[in-house]
């Protein structure tokens, strides 16, 4: 089948490759406009627009999904369908455009996790399975029509890194499964049954741990923003300037009549912060302009004597 390509991350350039590298053609790869980034301000191109250049592939990157010259140099292309992994949301004017419509490959065992963040929030909620599913897009986020769905155990120590990138890989063999299927007619869609739950876009005021919490419930949401956005604690130093820390690993100790919050540091190799029940110890951090570090080299280079937990 002739496919459109809809993606941004690197999440999408799995499946991207899968589909190039298969029976169907890829005419089109529809990616975001370039952005300014970093310091100098220089122009990044996005993980998708780097593989089609790399690969020469045709590019498209519409600043408005609506815009009439987009709409028709889409269509110009004559796709039988289009396939859409880690994008923003298309208008029907373009996910009802081809005769075979449009699918999306989605990070969860929907109606699990509908959102914008299912694999920080799969981790973060202690789930113990998630996966990958394919479905056809309607006027509803996330809610369309599933086509086939793979499954994978959470690991214990599972980080959001580790499940992106081991669902990454399963969704490319699934989409190119899923265009198979469409293909020879032996796939049949099947509405959501089940309970929904949300994942919605995590923000930077998300990301603050509560040391209120139990000590796997940290745990949880310490690995389920690990490495990106990071889960933060915020420190004040005995100058009273408050420093947040990005929390990266974390390893966690049962204990009775805890006064959470309550910061123990030995200036060595233990950072330890009180919970409900218990203690966290923080084993890689880092803090703005710095490098991430395990705790034993933050601690050289770093004086906390004084330095109390911003609550």
């Amino acid at each position: 089948m002739r496919v459109v390509f809809f993606g941004t991350p690197d999440f999408a350039v799995e499946s991207l490759d899968a589909i190039v590298n298969s029976s169907h053609e890829v005419v089109a790869v529809v990616t975001v406009p370039d952005r300014q980034a970093g310091r100098g301000q220089k122009v990044v191109f996005s993980a998708v627009k780097q593989y089609a250049i790399d690969h020469d592939l045709p590019l498209l990157q519409p600043e408005k999904l609506r815009d009439e010259e987009f709409l028709a140099a889409l269509s110009a292309y004559n796709a039988d369908i289009f396939v859409v992994v880690a994008f923003r949301m298309l208008p029907e004017a373009v996910w009802n455009m081809p005769p075979h419509g449009t699918f999306n490959l989605h990070a969860s065992l929907l109606p699990r996790y509908r959102g914008a963040a299912p694999i920080n929030w799969a981790i973060i909620n202690g789930e113990k399975e998630t996966g990958v599913t394919t479905f056809m897009l309607n006027h509803k986020i996330d809610e369309g029509a599933i086509l086939l769905q793979e499954r994978t155990p959470i690991a214990a120590d599972e980080t959001a890194e580790t499940l992106h990138d081991r669902l990454a890989a399963m969704g490319r063999g699934l989409v190119v499964r899923t265009l198979d299927a469409i293909a020879d007619g032996s796939v049949m869609p099947l509405q959501q049954e089940g309970d929904a739950c949300p994942a919605p876009k995590i923000f930077k005021d998300d990301c603050r741990i509560d040391f209120t919490r139990m000590p796997e419930e940290v745990d949880r949401f310490v690995r389920g923003l690990s490495p990106y956005p990071a889960a933060v604690m915020v420190m004040r130093s005995p100058e009273g300037v408050e420093i947040p820390f990005k929390v990266y690993r974390v390893k966690t100790e049962k204990a009775e009549n805890t006064k959470p919050g309550s910061v123990f540091c030995d200036g060595k190799k233990v950072l330890k912060v009180a919970v409900s029940a218990g203690f966290v110890n923080v084993l890689e951090l880092q803090i703005a302009g710095k490098r991430k570090n395990n705790i034993e080299d933050f601690l050289r280079g770093n004086s906390l004597n004084g330095w109390e937990l911003v609550k």
